[in-house]
């Protein structure tokens, strides 16, 4: 079978294309033809390298996996073959104080598929059976490829972190990523006035056709200024901010009192400055956030199914169009999902 394989940090092209046997299924395992793969930041940093962290290379990148089941093991109930699935990319012990409480996410031993061990970038993957669910019949695999990392990240942000209420107002970020849009997407199911953020007119103009309110094109003027314009200078409820270094004060700030900032992660740098009074003084709550639960999948594909939520796509590629792929990331070009189809 053909895989797409990182054997050493660096950039797009030195993503390789191999020929690798076809896995065999475990007792408890199933085996999945992949037929989709979406991509996520998380795939950029993974090659690349992040200083500080290793990662098991040579890798198999992709978290997010679609496709049929091909073959389950003897231990396998819960799905047979002929399937269509959607595997959960979080990989946890299942026996630890945390994952039996339904904290798999605080596993000590938590890692993702595609980051931790090898991912969906292959014409077959072969998956843990707990982690197999079936793909609402609604969905194609490209359009499932398009939930796992970004939808679950921004559930578990919003729904179980920042624990929002109808009628709240919530600043999001960078309104072309993933979790971005999904962000906006739960935003809009549960009742939030949503303001937007991009350096992009045309994608702030998307995000409107998506639900949100109000939109700042950061290249044009300041979103702090502008939230205080636009909310009396009482601030949002809520922000979410992946960015990081360039916009992490200017979010604190544009908090009322009691507000709370979650965020998933740092796309343009870690290295935040922080003036530590804000927080105490306007009784602010931040919130770091990093996948989420098996509670917070199966929650997020029942709002799916429901239709509730729906995918927005970008583009496909073949397996060999990965280089290109991770490009069109980087230049932050996309609007939505870019997705491998196999």
């Amino acid at each position: 079978m053909r895989a797409a394989v990182i054997k050493q940090h660096g950039p797009p092209e030195s993503i390789a294309i191999e020929y690798r046997e076809i896995p065999v299924p475990s007792e408890n395992q199933v085996l999945v033809r992949v037929r989709a793969c979406g991509l996520n930041h998380l795939d950029v940093w993974v090659r690349r390298g992040v200083p500080g962290h290793r990662f098991p290379l040579p890798i198999v990148p992709g978290s997010d996996i679609t496709g049929v089941v091909e073959r389950a093991g003897a231990g396998v109930t819960n799905v047979t073959a002929g399937a269509r699935v959607i595997v959960d990319p979080g990989v946890n012990c299942g026996e630890c104080e945390r994952c039996l409480a339904g904290e798999e996410n605080l596993c000590v031993k938590f890692g993702l598929l595609g980051e931790s061990a090898d991912g969906g970038c292959q014409e077959y993957f072969a998956a843990d059976a707990r982690q197999v669910h079936a793909l609402p019949d609604r969905l194609t695999f490209e359009q499932g490829a398009c939930i796992p990392i970004a939808c679950v990240t921004a559930w578990h942000m919003l729904v179980e972190k920042a624990r929002i209420q109808a009628g709240e107002t919530i600043l999001i970020h960078a309104a072309g990523s993933g979790v971005s849009i999904a962000c906006l997407q739960i935003a809009k199911m549960h009742g939030l006035q949503i303001y937007v953020t991009s350096t992009s007119d045309e994608k702030l103009q998307r995000a409107k056709t998506l639900g949100a309110h109000r939109f700042f094109n950061t290249s044009k003027e300041s979103f702090y200024e502008s939230v205080r314009n636009h909310t009396g200078k009482r601030g949002v409820d809520v922000v979410v901010d992946h960015v990081g270094e360039p916009t992490f004060m200017d979010s604190v700030k544009s908090l009322r009192r009691g507000g709370r900032l979650v965020s998933c992660g740092a796309t343009a740098g870690s290295n935040v400055v922080l003036d530590w009074k804000h927080v105490f003084f306007k009784n602010l709550a931040l919130y770091g956030s990093s996948y989420g639960t098996r509670r917070d999948f199966t929650a997020v594909l029942d709002a799916f199914a429901r239709g509730d939520l729906f995918p927005v796509l970008d583009s496909t590629v073949p397996l060999e169009g990965l280089a290109r792929a991770h490009a069109a990331l980087e230049s932050r070009k996309a609007f939505g999902k870019i997705v491998v189809s196999l």
